[in-house]
């Protein structure tokens, strides 16, 4: 349990749940989460966080928080909603220091209320410790269970929690932050990328496979002082130089010593989500030394060689959609329009649409420009598939603005199989994929054709080695060996939502 002092927190433990209609939830695999660090004297370190996670945001809109270091003293606020609405210039300078981490939150492991809100911190015989987490631990059953066994006090629902309690035991077993934290990271499986903050430094970790993206920046030369962010997106927009990734299996300890690097793990195998590239990660954030834009356009250049249907326009889903469907249209030649205008306004709220507003459904968020459509056979270009319902809908409004045909198009392979690594993909019954051929849903989505780009399209436009991608929710093969006991929990869940 965290004391009142010397820790300032505005944490309590109300719950704010989200109560959209099943139908209302979007078509899309829903985000990962967003983690930064900063280890920066002389820097305003809140600030510089607080614009690292706004640049984040897409990353999860659930909650989010700061913790920083000052000397001994911890400072942390964290809260229900974006980053904007968390923080203002008043709340910042209660947060002093040149040690900080940040998180934006979207709920995996753990149910979306205040408490489940990160950092997670904990004290120990050493000081205080704070985690942000991006991705999902597979043995959480197991862990949770040691954990409380060795009477451990678990206040939340997360696994990220989990960590940090592994770690604080190794460090009250007399074990410095770096030895504990390795060795209660070999206590961990699954995927997670970390930004660890403590009173003497940061550290930055991915496990064996890599499978959630973590990078390195630095500011500065004279002392150069170092950042950790998801995304590179989060180093432009503090003017931090992207200096590498943090690599499968590795810890950084950065301290004013500088940064070094122990490799924690032996069992490595390069695992980078696919989905990263292909929609969760801003299209500006480099990877593999380019933005993901240029990838995201040879998706669609790909997709028009394996697909190609005649038609007048064709346009894509703002925005993970736009990318490809400039890259189709420059492969097929047909002209490229903008179909959709998006709502950029739309954010999360709790205040329900009237029943008449939620049957017209996807024109809150985008609307058909009739003058483009009208009379027109069009092809739509989107990123992914989960469950067809926002899909249809859309369809639907695209026929109504008077186009004569509609045809979809798909920048991945069918979603099969559910995420257990920090991605929610929803349980396997409820992926449309998963239990109808592309026919069968071409039918109820009410389109003329569909196609999915093929596995080994979307592989080879990596150019990298293809191999080195996980692509389980599109084959069911999964890089870390699931337990038992996810799966049973995993198949009570689907059982509970027939």
């Amino acid at each position: 349990m965290i004391p009142d002092h010397p820790v300032t927190s505005n944490l309590n433990l109300q719950s704010i749940e989200n109560s959209e209609n099943q139908d209302n939830a979007p078509d899309k695999p829903e985000e990962a989460c967003g983690v930064f660090g900063i280890f920066a004297p002389g820097e305003d370190v809140a600030k510089l966080t607080y614009f690292g996670l706004f640049a984040l945001q897409h990353r999860g809109q659930e909650s989010a928080g700061i913790a920083t270091f000052e000397g001994e003293k911890l400072h942390i606020r964290k809260d229900m909603g974006l980053v904007s609405q968390v923080f203002n210039e008043t709340n910042l300078k209660e947060l002093p220091g040149f040690i900080a981490i940040g998180h934006n939150r979207y709920s995996t492991t753990g149910s979306s209320k205040k408490a489940n809100a990160q950092p997670a911190v904990l004290k120990t015989r050493l000081g205080y410790v704070a985690l942000a987490h991006n991705g999902n631990l597979v043995n959480t059953i197991d862990l949770r269970e040691e954990l409380v066994e060795q009477d451990c006090q678990l206040m939340t629902t997360t696994d990220s929690e989990m960590i940090v309690h592994a770690i604080a035991e190794e460090v009250n077993n007399g074990l410095d932050w770096l030895e504990g934290t390795i060795k209660a990271l070999h206590r961990c499986k699954g995927a997670f990328s970390l930004a660890i903050a403590t009173p003497t430094g940061i550290m930055g970790v991915r496990d064996p496979n890599g499978i959630r993206p973590l990078v390195i920046g630095t500011i500065g030369e004279n002392p150069v002082r170092y950042v950790l962010a998801s995304e590179t997106c989060g180093l432009d927009i503090i003017g931090a130089d992207y200096l590498r990734d943090v690599k499968p299996g590795e810890l950084v300890w950065i301290t004013e010593s500088g940064l070094t690097s122990h490799h924690w793990s032996n069992q490595l195998e390069r695992k980078l989500c696919i989905f990263e590239m292909i929609y969760f990660a801003r299209p500006d954030s480099i990877m593999h030394d380019e933005t993901l834009y240029s990838y995201r356009m040879r998706l669609g250049r790909r997709l028009a060689e394996e697909s190609l249907v005649d038609a007048d326009i064709v346009f894509g889903v703002p925005d993970s959609g736009i990318p490809a469907a400039i890259g189709f249209s420059q492969a097929s030649g047909i002209t490229y329009a903008e179909g959709l205008i998006k709502n950029r306004y739309v954010g999360r709220t709790f205040i329900q649409p009237t029943q008449a507003m939620r049957e017209s459904g996807i024109k809150m968020k985008l609307n058909p420009l009739k003058d483009v459509l009208k009379g027109k056979r069009v092809i739509i270009i989107d990123d992914s598939i989960v469950r067809g319902t926002t899909s249809r809908k859309l369809v639907r409004a695209i026929r109504d603005a008077g186009a004569i045909e509609v045809h979809m198009r798909i920048s991945s392979p069918p979603v099969t199989h559910p995420c257990y690594y920090g991605i929610d993909t929803d349980t396997q019954d409820q992926l449309i994929a998963a239990t109808k051929s592309i026919p069968e849903i071409a039918q109820q989505l009410e389109v003329d054709s569909l196609a999915y780009l093929s596995w080994e399209g979307m592989l080879e436009e990596t150019k990298e080695n293809t191999n080195s991608f996980c692509s389980a929710c599109f084959t069911g093969s999964y890089p870390v060996p699931l337990p038992e006991s996810l799966k049973r929990s995993k198949l009570i869940l689907e059982k509970a939502t027939v």
